[in-house]
């Protein structure tokens, strides 16, 4: 009697596009700017390459990277993680790998040897770092670096304008790429929160999972060409505190890796850069309406006064906390600012 033998699963693909494309316009779906890359779902640490697996100063990589989940911060789930390779894109199933393939990647996320790319990485990281013990390291954030590069080309800072990743998509100096897909799924989550842990895993959320990590490379090459050295330094210290932002521990980060020093081409100079620091201040019971205002009218006022980037937990926690990014003397004046917010008149 004939044994019944399964099919294989489909061979999936993304397209990616190449470093080679036109570094002026945008582009589309359909030229010839995009190549075909497979498309992996990681349920074993074995099926993810052993350069990632074992990093070393002698492969370094630069990967995308993205994470899904259901109310994605230290109190969610943590259900997908994408990793974008330059020759395909891993799909890691947190659900069904679990804590072993997480493990697996720890080394990798820690590394200093592995440039992770990413947008927005402050939830990403909360959530690696609670649910995991992964202290997300060496990360060059796209919305930072989008921030920095206004600011070096001289463009004036406005507190919150934050580029959205679709925002940057659009942008026809980094993508050119239109992104309505990604509303249709917010949509989609708002009616189903526990869409990222239906398993096995729809066509259509490989599909969005992808289309959040496949552009990543693209854009990080884009970017690296326009950062000075002292901006992409400022980019990598930033990421760092970003990293750290909600994920508050008892040492002040101590065990997490060092920032970023500053580079020895740059600590030369007769102006010598001036570091970033993460301030977090606690807020006593039933003050923080009074921080945040009327309509946040406080503490926007703080965050036009200072040139540092004010961060609430909100919805997601910590609720009791303000977290602050910027040079020391900015910090110390929006700290100063915030808690006289608090005081009783």
């Amino acid at each position: 009697m004939e044994s019944i033998q399964s099919d294989p699963p489909p061979l999936r693909q993304a397209q990616i596009p190449l470093p080679s494309a036109t570094s002026g316009g945008s582009f589309s779906e359909n030229n010839a700017d995009f190549t075909s890359v497979p498309i992996h779902i990681i349920t074993e640490p074995s099926q993810l390459p052993i350069e990632f697996l074992e990093p070393s100063p002698q492969k370094q990589l630069v990967i995308g990277l993205d994470c899904e989940g259901v109310d994605l911060c230290r109190n969610g789930t943590l259900c997908i993680m994408q990793l974008a390779f330059a020759d395909a894109i891993y799909l890691v199933d947190v659900i069904e790998g679990g804590v072993t393939v997480m493990e697996a990647c720890k080394p990798a996320l820690e590394s200093s040897y592995v440039t992770k790319v990413i947008h927005d990485c402050k939830r990403d990281s909360e959530a690696l770092y609670f649910q995991f013990g992964i202290k997300l390291n060496n990360v060059l954030d796209t919305q930072i670096a989008y921030s920095i590069i206004e600011e070096q080309e001289g463009k004036n800072r406005v507190p919150d304008d934050y580029i959205s990743f679709v925002g940057l998509l659009a942008d026809h100096r980094y993508c050119g790429m239109s992104y309505p897909e990604k509303e249709e799924v917010r949509v989609l989550l708002r009616q189903d929160p526990s869409f990222w842990t239906r398993r096995p895993l729809s066509e259509m959320m490989i599909r969005t999972a992808t289309d959040d990590v496949r552009f990543l490379l693209y854009i990080y090459k884009k970017m690296i060409d326009k950062l000075t050295d002292l901006s992409l330094w400022r980019v990598f210290v930033r990421g760092a505190l970003y990293c750290h932002c909600f994920c508050l521990n008892n040492n002040n980060f101590a065990d997490w890796p060092p920032l970023p020093p500053i580079p020895d081409d740059l600590a030369g100079e007769d102006s010598v850069p001036q570091g970033e620091i993460l301030s977090v201040l606690d807020v006593p019971p039933g003050k923080m309406g009074r921080v945040i205002g009327k309509r946040g009218a406080s503490i926007m006022s703080v965050k036009q006064s200072c040139n540092a980037e004010i961060h609430m937990g909100g919805n997601k926690g910590p609720p009791d906390r303000v977290f602050i990014i910027g040079p020391v003397k900015e910090v110390r004046k929006a700290e100063a600012l915030i808690r006289g917010t608090m005081m009783d008149i």
